[in-house]
């Protein structure tokens, strides 16, 4: 699922293309992605771009006259940009079409489960229902985002996924957030001393910040000019650089033990023992209990 950094670069490398253009014609050929019909997708046909911005994991492109689309990816859904002078025929896992005089943006999903969503979404009081609720935790002072983690007793993994605790982290940041803080994902929030919730809230900051900025400087996004639109493959949650995430058996790059894994459903967390549980294996088996109150079975519950 595309997480915070990575919809950063959606954001940002879309608004540098559509921002001050009319949406020309919308076009949704699979009935799972539109979720609304009042109003009607029709209606925002014409309309100017006013801005493209991010709204936890959703991607909201706004439209003159207080019209918003907004767009969860979810887990398999990605974006395709086509220029203007490209013609584009839409393909098996393409759900819709969005063309504007600079080119047309495609939704793809490539998943059998469909689970990426479109509404259209009339004033801003109606947009704010989108909003789970998170504190976006680049911008929340620390002392407010430790407050918060800290609100209810939730394992640091759930905590750091909630999308009602904090904005746009998923499983694979709060894996890399979690080792780069030295805390096991199974550690309970109310049991975080001083310290440990210093170096988590540290944790949080430095590591969407370092991998918002470096993937924005990858597609050209950090100065001026349109830089590049990923393309298939690009927006991935598994970065060969990543210290945990996706490397279950391989050594930490810190210590050198090797990376560890909690599988839940078609969910799996990895971790360092040697950085993060004191050498300890986690055992899913002796983790049932726990992780049946805390970790949702399912993976879109995970938001």
């Amino acid at each position: 699922m595309p997480e915070l950094p990575d919809i950063d670069v959606y954001v940002e490398a879309l608004a540098r293309r559509v921002r001050g253009v009319a949406l020309q014609r919308a076009t949704v050929r699979s009935v799972s992605l539109l979720r609304t019909t009042e109003p009607a997708l029709e209606t925002a046909e014409g309309r100017l771009v006013e801005g493209v911005t991010r709204l936890g994991k959703r991607i909201v492109i706004a439209l003159e006259g207080e019209l918003f689309l907004v767009l969860h990816l979810m887990i398999a859904g990605r974006l395709r940009w086509h220029d203007a002078a490209k013609a584009v025929r839409l393909g098996r896992i393409d759900h819709a079409a969005l063309r504007f005089s600079t080119g047309t943006l495609v939704v793809t999903e490539a998943s059998t489960t469909k689970r990426a969503t479109l509404h259209v979404v009339a004033g801003r009081a109606a947009l704010a229902d989108h909003d789970p609720g998170g504190l976006e935790p680049l911008s929340a002072a620390p002392a407010e985002i430790a407050a918060r983690l800290r609100a209810t007793n939730r394992t640091l993994k759930r905590a750091l996924t909630d999308p009602r605790t904090l904005a746009g982290i998923g499983n694979a940041y709060s894996d890399e957030v979690l080792h780069a803080a030295g805390l096991s994902p199974i550690a309970l929030t109310r049991r975080l001393d001083d310290d440990g919730a210093a170096r988590l809230v540290a944790a949080i900051r430095a590591t969407l910040a370092a991998w918002r900025a470096r993937l924005l400087d990858e597609f050209g996004l950090a100065g001026a000019g349109l830089g590049r639109f990923p393309g298939p493959g690009q927006i991935t949650a598994f970065r060969p650089d990543f210290a945990v995430h996706g490397r279950f058996g391989r050594p930490c790059p810190a210590c050198g033990t090797r990376v560890a894994r909690i599988v839940r459903a078609d969910n799996e967390v990895n971790y360092c023992p040697g950085c993060q549980t004191g050498g300890r294996v986690l055992a899913d088996r002796s983790l049932s209990r726990l992780l049946k109150e805390d970790w949702p079975s399912r993976a879109e519950d995970w938001e």
